[in-house]
């Protein structure tokens, strides 16, 4: 194992870099995995990491050093990775990406759309929602349902910076997600029903057909879905709430409907 010990080292000032700046690891090329848990989900996708860094107290972790042992020459196709960096916990602390680190971090190449937008798959279409955690758990919700396809269009929060990823865990790589993305357009392009989730409709959710495919439409919880992108919607559906609250989180809604789309599907 490599042991990096100054904090000038160039390296480590490369991952301190990506670890701070959205942007330069976007220019760059490269996403930040926190954790074992998504490691071994990316690795689950048929990925591979480019760079593995532990801290010392993550190496000192029984779930940790097994992993290393069974990586540190091949991977399970016997192929040769990247020998593991050691440094220690002040260092590792300034190229955290959470606010709880877990010990290990690691460098993986980026995720880039195989294919263009598909019109005839289930999908989720995300208007303006910002808050990572949100985007995160959307996807997880979504990939969990089945839906492999998501449309993030502008003002979105970046679906691959750590702390979506963290929320993601691991959805991500199973699903194919289409950036900024030309909303309009593309639900003009969609084959299949398209449904926007807003208060000021009739239609109840439990009342709606759910056939495939459906492309599902969530807006930010204080804007909504903007009036361009609601109105390529077929159809407009609410949540029966019975209690006195008025709304309720964007992710919440997300996975009423489509457990409601997978409980349908599957009676």
């Amino acid at each position: 194992m490599k042991t990096i010990t100054s904090r000038d080292n160039p390296r480590l000032k490369q991952l301190r870099r990506w670890a701070q700046q959205g942007r330069a690891r976007r220019d760059d090329g490269v996403i930040l995995l926190d954790g074992l848990h998504l490691i071994t989900a990316l690795q689950a996708s048929g990925r591979q990491v480019a760079e593995v860094i532990v801290s010392a107290s993550g190496a000192s972790k029984r779930e940790i050093a097994d992993w290393l042992e069974a990586h540190g020459a091949v991977d399970t196709r016997g192929e040769p990775v990247v020998e593991p960096i050691l440094i220690s916990d002040a260092l590792f602390a300034e190229i955290a990406v959470t606010d709880t680190p877990s010990g290990i971090l690691a460098v993986a190449p980026a995720f880039y759309p195989a294919a263009a937008i598909a019109s005839d798959l289930d999908s989720v279409v995300l208007d303006g929602i910002q808050d990572p955690g949100n985007v995160g758990t959307l996807l997880r919700t979504a990939a969990a349902a089945g839906v492999r396809q998501a449309l993030l269009g502008p003002g979105c929060a970046d679906p691959w910076a750590p702390k979506t990823l963290r929320a993601g865990q691991g959805a991500q790589f199973e699903l194919g997600i289409h950036e900024n993305c030309n909303l309009t357009e593309a639900l003009a392009a969609y084959r299949g029903t398209r449904i926007v989730t807003r208060l000021d409709v009739a239609r109840s959710l439990y009342e709606t057909p759910l056939e495939e495919p459906l492309a599902w439409i969530f807006g930010a919880e204080g804007q909504g879905v903007s009036a361009p992108v609601a109105a390529m919607a077929d159809t407009g559906v609410f949540i029966p709430m019975p209690g006195k609250i008025e709304s309720l989180n964007v992710a919440a809604a997300a996975a009423i409907c489509l457990f409601e789309m997978v409980r349908r599907r599957n009676a």
